[in-house]
């Protein structure tokens, strides 16, 4: 019944993911301008003016622990390794998407992400472990502000807008 529950819960999460993201006054960005963006962020480009939930240091930590448990798959820049992302490979499974703003990830909130990090895609079908019993929440936590500190402040804004400190 548990399994059920939350894959039932995963699910509604995976169906809320839009490619649309909205700027701190409501207004939409469209894709073309969210890959803009993630090229700045990528280059670390854009100036930030807002305040983050993380601290630099978590961003240094993060930048290990992803290089060590994430970036074969998700790109050393969370850039993603796999492009197109968003297509099914030959397996019927979907590659794992860039973390650095231009894909979904910041359509899920803080526990959402920490909830995948630790129990992996296989619930929903995909091909990601869990790492609950290899890093700690420390560690996770440190992982997301790293692929976060790529995020230009409209796409962070974006995901404050939908709930993600909630």
């Amino acid at each position: 019944m548990i399994k059920i529950l939350i894959g039932s819960v995963l699910l509604l999460l995976m169906a809320g993911c839009s490619d649309d993201a909205t700027d701190a006054t409501g207004k939409n960005l469209d894709k073309t301008e969210n890959i803009t963006q993630a090229k700045a962020v990528t280059a670390k480009e854009a100036p930030r003016t807002i305040e983050r939930w993380y601290k630099k240091e978590q961003v240094v930590i993060g930048q290990t622990v992803f290089s060590q448990n994430c970036a074969i798959c998700h790109g050393d820049k969370a850039q993603g390794v796999i492009h197109p992302w968003n297509r099914k490979l030959e397996s019927g499974l979907y590659p794992p998407p860039p973390l650095n703003g231009i894909a979904h990830a910041w359509h899920h909130p803080l526990k959402g992400l920490l909830y995948t990090i630790q129990n992996g895609g296989k619930a929903i079908g995909g091909q990601m472990p869990g790492f609950k019993d290899k890093l700690t929440l420390e560690e996770q936590a440190s992982a997301i502000a790293y692929f976060q500190d790529f995020w230009s402040d409209k796409i962070y804004q974006a995901w404050l807008n939908r709930g993600g400190l909630k």
